[in-house]
């Protein structure tokens, strides 16, 4: 089977965040320097893309040929992890990212399990719509840095961001955490909700709790055992990410009152 490289038009609006607050990278290794002059390197995250569905390709075909010791289904992890590009993505985009991890183990599970070449072929169409909507998004990221509209990257300061700002980077570490999940890192992806709520919601709750004692509660148990208790089962990605939304309502709910009190103090002055 040939892989047809086709270029996608990416999803930008998760990036307006990303404008005033770089987040964290918390990649397998080291993020390198690449990810603080990404204008420089876009060429090769882009070799860096067409080398990788290269090498699957020939993954495939030796499946096709009955297997080989040379190219195996554990080499798309391996490969992905050697890139540059997977810190820039992650670093940038980091609901593609988890979609990139998701179709990597898509595609090694059609593999593995010896599925038809239609099926394999849908799980790479998936992973292929991924990874160059995932350049997309960090070629316009590396256009903002360019022109000094986002700094190096570096972890959130909470004390640094106002209530809206800090609801809005909670939920950027919840997209984290399904990215995890995605990886197959289910520890990390409960410590990183953890984090969340010990770093980031517990400064906001005296304020809020005096507005919805009762969504602050709701909160408490997604954060501390509904999302943790999801990351450590079985569920899909798709199912989690359910689970995320339903809690991304409440913090946007939370973000109303809040602004909804600043503006009523300001008309009391």
């Amino acid at each position: 089977m040939r892989i047809k490289v086709t270029s996608m038009l990416g999803l930008f609006a998760a990036l307006a965040f990303l404008v005033s607050h770089p987040v964290a990278s918390f990649g397998d290794g080291e993020v390198g320097e690449h990810v603080n002059n990404m204008q420089e390197h876009l060429v090769n995250y882009e070799s860096e893309i067409v080398w990788f569905l290269d090498e699957l390709s020939k993954i495939i075909i030796a499946y096709e040929d009955g297997g080989s010791n040379e190219y195996s289904s554990d080499m798309l992890i391996d490969n992905w992890e050697a890139v540059d590009f997977h810190a820039a993505i992650e670093t940038n985009y980091i609901q593609i990212y988890a979609s990139i991890w998701q179709g990597i183990y898509g595609v090694k599970a059609s593999l593995d399990s010896g599925e038809s070449l239609d099926s394999v072929d849908a799980q790479v169409a998936g992973l292929q719509k991924a990874l160059w909507q995932g350049l997309g998004a960090v070629k316009l990221a590396a256009r903002f840095q360019s022109e000094g509209l986002i700094g190096t990257q570096g972890d959130i300061d909470s004390r640094s961001l106002s209530p809206s700002e800090t609801l809005d980077a909670i939920k950027s570490e919840l997209d984290r955490a399904i990215a995890k999940s995605a990886e197959r890192l289910p520890a990390e992806a409960t410590d990183i909700v953890l984090s969340a709520y010990l770093e980031l919601f517990e400064g906001l709750e005296g304020d809020l709790i005096t507005l919805d004692a009762e969504l602050v509660e709701d909160l408490e148990k997604d954060f501390n055992v509904t999302l943790p208790q999801a990351l450590g089962s079985e569920l899909s990605i798709d199912d989690l990410n359910q689970v995320v939304s339903q809690m991304k309502g409440k913090l946007d709910r939370s973000k109303e009152l809040m602004q909804e009190a600043e503006a009523s103090r300001r008309s009391v002055f």
